[in-house]
Formats: C-alpha cells, sequence, structure tokens
C-alpha cells in the first residue's frame, strides 16, 4: 500500500549507505570463505594431506572445505534466532568478527611437515568457523537492504549484497592469480599462499568501521514494537513466538523453507563446480596450467558481478520466478557445452565456459535475496531466510566439488559430472515453479496466520510510525 512506511523510499544517501555496508560485508566474508576453497584445489593437499596420493589428497582438502558448509545451518538458527530477536545489525558485527578472525588464524596456521596430523584437525576447526559465520551473514545482509529498500526496486537493491559473492571471488581469485605469477611455486607453497588468508584482518577492520555506521531495518524495528505491544496486551502465542522464532518458521512457513532449499540446489552446486572443481578439471583432466585457470575464474567473476544487478533490476519488471527458472533451465543446458569447451584446452574456451555458466548463475542468485525476503514475516524473516538457504547449502554446495572430483576419479570422464549438475536443475525448476509470486508483496504486511493484524490496523501503525 501506498501509505505504509515500507514501501515509501528512503533517502538515497541513506539507502546507499546500507548498501555498501552489506556489500563490503558480504565481500569481505565471501573473500574469507572463497579463498579456502581455492587453497583446498591447489595447495592444501599438499600442506595438509602430503602422505595421500594427490588426487585422495585433494578429496580429503575438499572435504575439510565441505565441514564449513555443515556448519552454515547451524549459524543459520544461532544468528537467525538472535536476528529476529535483537535485529539484523549486532549480528551481521559478529558474523564479520568471527569470519575474519577464523582466516586470520589459517594464515597462521603451522602445517603437517610442522606438527603432524594436528594441523588438518586445527585446520576442520578454523573452517566450521568460517561456516558457522556465513550461515549467519547472508541472511542479515540481505534482509538489512530488503527492509531498508524501496519495495519498487527491492530486487535490484537486494541483489547487491548478492554480488559479494563474485567480488570476494574476484578478489580471493585475484590475489592467488597474483601471487602465483610473482612467486615460484616453491615459494607460494612454502609462506605465499598464507598472504591472502593475513589480509582478511585487514579487510575486517575496514568493514567493521562501515558496517557499525548505519541504522538498524525500519522493517524490523516496527514489528519489534508492534510484537512487545502484543505481549503486553497478553496476545496468544506472543511469548511463544519470541522466544522460539524458529518453531514459527516451521508452524507458518515450512512450505517455504522446502522452496527456499529446492531453488538453491541448482544455483549452489553449479557455482561450485564452475567456480571451485574448475580448478581441479582444468589443471589435471584439461592440461591448462594453474594460473591459467584461476585467470579464466579471474575474468568469469567480473562479468558475474556486472550482470547479477541487472538480473535483479529484470526479477523487478517481469518478476522474480520468471527470471529464476530462465538460469535454471540455462545451467541446465550449459553443462554439456561447459566440459567440452574447457577440454579444447584453449584459454578464450575457458573463459566463455565459465563466464556463459555464471551469467546463467546470476539469474537465479540475483532475485533470490528478495525472493526469499518477501516469503517471510519480519519476526521470523532472518530465520525463515537463513534456513532455506543455509540447511539446503549442506545437501547443494557442501559436497558438490567432492562429488564431482570423485565422479572424475571414478570415471575418468565430464559426462557424469554434468548430468550431476542437470539433476540440481530440474530440483530447483520443479521447486520455482510450484512456489508464489512474491514481486508485489509489501515486507510489512507479510504475517503468519495466527499473529496477523487486521489490514487496517497494520496500516494505521505504519503511519503511527
Amino acid at each position: 500500500m501506498a501509505s505504509t512506511a515500507e514501501t515509501a523510499p528512503p533517502p538515497p544517501s541513506n539507502l546507499k549507505r546500507i548498501v555498501a555496508a552489506s556489500l563490503i560485508g558480504t565481500t569481505i566474508e565471501w573473500y574469507d570463505f572463497f579463498l579456502y576453497g581455492s587453497a583446498a584445489a591447489l595447495v592444501f593437499n599438499k600442506l595438509f594431506f602430503p602422505d595421500s596420493d594427490p588426487l585422495v589428497g585433494t578429496l580429503l582438502s575438499f572435504l575439510t572445505y565441505a565441514v564449513g558448509f555443515a556448519a552454515r545451518p547451524l549459524g543459520a538458527l544461532v544468528f537467525g534466532h538472535y536476528g529476529d530477536r535483537l535485529g539484523r545489525k549486532k549480528l551481521l558485527v559478529l558474523s564479520l568478527l568471527l569470519m575474519g578472525g577464523a582466516t586470520f588464524a589459517i594464515g597462521l596456521l603451522p602445517t603437517h611437515a610442522t606438527i603432524g596430523s594436528a594441523a588438518p584437525v586445527l585446520l576442520t576447526v578454523l573452517r566450521l568457523v568460517q561456516g558457522f559465520a556465513l550461515g549467519g551473514e547472508w541472511g542479515g545482509a540481505v534482509l538489512l537492504v530488503s527492509e531498508h529498500g524501496d519495495a519498487r526496486r527491492r530486487g535490484f537493491w537486494a541483489s547487491w549484497p548478492q554480488t559479494g559473492a563474485p567480488a570476494g571471488q574476484l578478489l580471493a581469485t585475484g590475489v592467488l592469480s597474483f601471487l602465483t605469477a610473482v612467486l615460484s611455486d616453491s615459494a607460494f607453497g612454502s609462506w605465499g599462499w598464507r598472504i591472502p588468508f593475513l589480509l582478511s584482518g585487514v579487510l575486517v577492520i575496514v568493514g567493521l568501521w562501515i558496517r557499525l555506521s548505519v541504522d538498524e531495518s525500519p522493517v524490523f524495528k516496527r514489528a519489534l514494537a508492534q510484537a512487545e505491544a502484543r505481549k503486553a496486551t497478553g496476545a496468544t502465542g506472543a511469548a511463544a513466538a519470541e522466544k522460539l522464532p524458529l518453531v514459527s518458521v516451521l508452524r507458518h512457513h515450512w512450505r517455504d523453507v522446502l522452496v527456499a532449499m529446492g531453488a538453491r540446489m541448482a544455483e549452489n552446486i553449479s557455482y561450485y563446480v564452475i567456480t571451485a572443481f574448475i580448478l581441479v578439471y582444468a589443471t589435471t583432466s584439461a592440461g591448462v596450467s594453474k594460473q591459467t585457470a584461476l585467470n579464466a575464474v579471474l575474468i568469469a567473476s567480473a562479468v558475474h558481478f556486472a550482470v547479477i544487478p541487472l538480473w535483479g533490476a529484470l526479477s523487478d519488471r517481469i518478476g522474480r520466478r520468471p527470471v529464476y527458472l530462465l538460469g535454471a533451465v540455462g545451467i541446465g543446458l550449459w553443462m554439456f557445452p561447459f566440459f567440452s569447451l574447457i577440454d579444447t584446452g584453449g584459454f578464450g574456451n575457458l573463459i566463455l565456459a565459465v563466464t556463459v555458466g555464471l551469467v546463467l548463475h546470476g539469474a537465479m542468485y540475483a532475485p533470490q535475496a528478495a525472493f526469499f525476503s518477501e516469503m517471510f514475516a519480519t519476526r521470523m524473516r532472518y530465520s525463515g531466510a537463513s534456513i532455506g538457504a543455509q540447511f539446503a547449502s549442506v545437501a547443494a554446495g557442501a559436497p558438490a566439488p567432492l562429488i564431482a572430483t570423485a565422479l572424475l576419479s571414478d570415471y575418468g570422464s565430464s559426462t557424469p559430472i554434468a548430468l550431476y549438475v542437470i539433476g540440481a536443475s530440474v530440483l530447483t525448476i520443479v521447486a520455482v515453479a510450484l512456489a508464489k509470486e512474491t514481486r508485489h508483496r509489501d515486507l510489512a504486511e507479510v504475517e503468519q496466520p495466527s499473529d496477523a493484524a487486521p489490514a487496517a490496523a497494520q496500516a494505521a501503525d505504519a503511519r503511527t510510525a
């Protein structure tokens, strides 16, 4: 409704500051997370699992990479619970500190040659901390923008925190590519790999300075005030909802959680096959150098960053579902050409394969922030969006490089890997096709049935606020 505070556009300067704070934070968090993935593909097999066969060592390295995903649902539960009770901003600051601290500590970690089997154990623990932090980061970052932004352009504005993923990938891959270009293999394996992890400490300081300067979501503050008023008047179920947002999510929004999980399958699996597994496939099966593979991902990530806001803007015009379905269908159709182009060994073909793949991925990833935000009520939105997104990552992104590497080891062919991604695309197409279009929803008016207030009362509350 035009009268609600939620649909009234905020001051442009304020909204841009909110977007910048979310983007900087998510960029740093994804830089830390993706840096581990790239290092797992390139050097961790030798540094932390030196007694294994090279491909087995890579499998073990990717196994520690997958552990980070296992911690993300726990992060989603904890951060979602307190984010729905205390606010988005406080939890975003905590997630940034946890992620940055763990990444910096990896840069100081002794290797297997120094402390033996304790090295991979410590590496796994720090990876768990990374996953826990990232599980809470995504939901808070996208909600902070979604709940501040102009409803008519929510898809566009909410897509900007999503660009933190390619920006983090770009930054992580760029630093690694530079270091592998200027350092010898022995120098990079000895000490050069530590530099990108230690840089995280500087990035976190910058991110905290920006993130601490923004305001809490006005939609959340209004919903909190309304919830306190319901508690004061003894409204049925109000206290329980305040204590356990998770229970309310599973009670009132379980279908939306399943839709979000299904929607993430193709998006999550394809991304990690295209950006992480490719470093293994291109160097072992296609005979491409490590530097060439990194440069291809670097160029494609820059294009990915540029197209995400465009896909987000398109979702404001034609809806979240059509754009998402375009990406899911496209990524399934692209898998066989993707591997065929890589098999040629040409740098141009490698860039084309990864770039088209990431552009199609962007069609799913861009509207995802607004799409998931619009599914859930305000006082359970952090929990709902985070649970739907992060629980799916355990079955999708976590094992994707591991499964792809195992399929390559067993079959020596890219065909089973392509079929694996195509199967994920089918699941996503079904989930999104069954979902309702959310583009026109007012975030201030998405309520669970038991706590829903009459529309007139909600409008009056909004005008008063």
